[in-house]
């Protein structure tokens, strides 16, 4: 594999940059960036600009924890795209990434709901025993956006959850969370959607997670068109919301990043979105676009078209700056309309 710095042209800037890297797909030229305020020129990819000088910060960009954000294009090959999968991380790895996120249906996207229920499998199965090696391996946290998990109930009611995994850097599964709002959705030109005939809703939020990168609230696709599940993971501490997924050929261009924007101005937490891209059978496509959104509501990072991976660092002292310049929690008036966004105790 051959890595390739871009030719760019820098700025002078009065104020230190925010940090975006795009990483083109692995099978091609890998763009490594870390060279702030750069432009490449390539129009499909995103990189560094300067932001408002009110917000600028100016902690060393190189102590920065590094992210690395996967896209890919599952299919109903199972062992197919974990090796796509772990080319993937193993590369955000070498590049010196301390967490990769990967997008929902990370481990298949089936063509039903019966070939779904049949190529789902339990947390113990093999498939997860495969990423708990890789994270041991790489020595980096995962965010497995979305498996198919057959649950305890699986017996009883032959459906699934869309779970989403968390795994420190020695395998160890440190928190999951089951999505809670499923897609039942029938959008002109995109097909009809019914998640709920093969999986069940989540029962409950998952409390924000301490990782090298940040605390993250975890959350899956539908889930960002919920802001009161976001409000409620940043008011339990979250810095970091992640969203993997599988978004529409429609619905992508119109609601995409503007929801992950607005998520990110909400909350004042910077958003992860890995995304399934391209087409996965003859039954359906995804959008693509995955990205990296920071806390002033600007993407930081993005990847290009098809599978790849694209780089951010997590600036958290930029973070609570916002939030002390801007503090909107402290604003709030729960007096005229409740506390919208608290977890029900």
């Amino acid at each position: 594999m051959v890595l390739a710095v871009s030719s760019c042209r820098t700025y002078r800037l009065p104020r230190r940059p925010r940090l975006g890297f795009i990483i083109r797909p692995p099978h091609q030229l890998l763009s490594l960036l870390l060279c702030p305020g750069l432009r490449i020129p390539r129009p499909s990819v995103l990189c560094a600009q300067p932001r408002p000088r009110a917000m600028a910060i100016f902690s060393s960009s190189w102590e920065l924890p590094l992210v690395a954000v996967c896209q890919v294009t599952s299919t109903p090959d199972k062992q197919q795209n974990f090796k796509t999968c772990a080319e993937l991380v193993r590369e955000a790895a070498r590049l010196g990434a301390c967490l990769a996120f990967l997008p929902e249906a990370f481990d298949f996207v089936a063509r039903d709901p019966a070939e779904t229920l049949r190529l789902s499998e339990p947390l113990g199965g093999n498939l997860l025993g495969e990423y708990t090696q890789l994270a041991r391996e790489c020595g980096l946290w995962l965010s497995l956006g979305g498996f198919h998990e057959r649950g305890q109930d699986w017996e009883q009611t032959q459906k699934i959850y869309n779970c989403h995994v968390l795994l420190d850097n020695k395998g160890s599964v440190v928190a999951t969370y089951r999505k809670t709002h499923l897609c039942d959705v029938e959008i002109p030109g995109q097909g009809p959607m019914r998640e709920s005939n093969s999986t069940i809703p989540g029962p409950s939020l998952e409390s924000p997670v301490s990782t090298p990168a940040g605390k993250i609230g975890l959350a899956i696709c539908y889930d960002m068109r919920f802001p009161e599940l976001s409000l409620a993971l940043a008011q339990a501490g979250a810095e970091i919301l992640t969203y993997p997924s599988a978004f529409g050929s429609v619905t992508g261009p119109a609601h995409w990043e503007v929801l992950l924007r607005a998520r990110a101005i909400e909350t004042q937490c910077y958003v992860v979105a890995a995304a399934q891209c391209g087409r996965h059978h003859e039954k359906r496509a995804s959008y693509g676009h995955s990205m990296v959104v920071d806390p002033w509501g600007t993407v930081v990072a993005r990847c290009s078209e098809g599978p790849g991976l694209c780089l951010a660092r997590i600036d958290l002292s930029y973070l609570r700056q916002l939030r002390q310049q801007l503090p909107v929690f402290q604003h709030r008036r729960p007096d005229l309309y409740g506390s919208l966004g608290h977890p029900r105790s």
